[in-house]
């Protein structure tokens, strides 16, 4: 697990943020939800990478 899962989490994340932001402008409370479940996968992707980096050092 390296930098390419770190870049997808991240990526995963932000799209997330894309969503809620558009689903919030449109009144479209699914896509907002959509987005924030999108968002929470990524961040705990993201926290499962990290976990793996300290217990590699």
């Amino acid at each position: 697990m390296g930098l390419d899962d770190k870049i997808s989490n991240k990526a995963e994340e932000v799209k997330g943020q894309t969503k809620e932001t558009v689903g919030k402008a449109t009144d479209d409370e699914e896509l907002e939800t959509e987005g924030h479940a999108d968002q929470a996968k990524g961040n705990l992707k993201q926290a499962g990478e990290k976990i793996k980096d300290v217990f590699k050092s």
